[in-house]
């Protein structure tokens, strides 16, 4: 994948790659950048070649300027389901199964994944902000999970919800279907990083720039160890993750990288 920008014609989605960082921008703003199923598509197309593009180091997710990060699922998109003759059973089972598979792609994924984060995120956008990796938002950006308010509990959302955030907040956040301000977000565990708005670009670019800069395969070997080792108990959490530092001491970057340290020299990474 070279250094360059598109835009598919049929695509909601912006795509731009230089210096190791792949911007992938939502960029349906008339439609509030929702989850739908050309947005999810795309999506899940651009990570997968991702994946196996060594230059790509890092992926950032942001969305065109508006007011709307993302608001979910295509309400509307889905709603016109209701007429087939299982009241759109097959489908929601589909459409929630190609959301749920596009979160957990974001978290397998070897590359480190950063949230840009400018308007409302909402139920499914909330749930995008928390499966990357890391998050930044501006300081007028709000997240809400309020599909209760609609008779719709937020329970995909959830999972990704409740992996990143207090269990007691989660549940505000899910029961009340309340939004919270950039503020809170960052309390509760939800984002990293306020900045003001004509900073966000920056920052973000800036947190991108230094992930890049260090070894791809220790990146892809922390990013795995970390959501494994959350799953295990703590006796098993040390035992995977001293075997999982054995294996990345052997790698050839890490003796590059040892040996640049010792010998106060920048080091030169080979991935392996």
């Amino acid at each position: 994948m070279a250094d360059a920008a598109t835009t598919l014609p049929s695509s909601p989605l912006k795509s731009s790659l230089e210096s190791g960082i792949l911007r992938l921008t939502l960029n349906k703003p008339e439609r509030m950048n929702a989850l739908s199923e050309a947005m999810m598509a795309a999506l899940s197309s651009a990570l997968s070649k991702a994946t196996d593009d060594d230059a790509v180091r890092v992926i950032v997710i942001d969305a065109a300027p508006g007011k709307v990060f993302c608001a979910g699922h295509d309400l509307k998109e889905m709603t016109v389901h209701r007429a087939d003759r299982d009241r759109g059973r097959a489908y929601f089972q589909d459409i929630l199964g190609r959301c749920s598979a596009l979160m957990q792609q974001i978290v397998t994924l070897p590359k480190p994944v950063i949230a840009g984060v400018a308007g409302v995120a909402t139920a499914a956008g909330c749930q995008l902000v928390a499966s990357c990796d890391l998050a930044i938002a501006t300081d007028r950006a709000t997240f809400c999970t309020p599909g209760v308010n609609i008779g719709l509990f937020c329970s995909t959302p959830m999972v990704a919800l409740a992996r990143n955030v207090n269990r007691k907040q989660a549940m505000e956040m899910l029961l009340t279907g309340e939004s919270i301000d950039a503020s809170t977000a960052r309390e509760f565990g939800l984002i990293n990083r306020i900045v003001p708005s004509e900073y966000l670009d920056t920052v973000v670019m800036k947190y991108a720039e230094m992930i890049a800069s260090k070894s791809p395969l220790t990146l892809k070997i922390g990013k795995e160890a970390f959501y494994r080792q959350a799953e295990l108990s703590l006796e098993d959490a040390y035992r995977y993750c001293a075997d999982v530092m054995v294996e990345n001491m052997l790698a050839r970057d890490a003796e590059e990288g040892i040996g640049a340290f010792l010998e106060k020299r920048a080091p030169e990474w080979e991935g392996r």
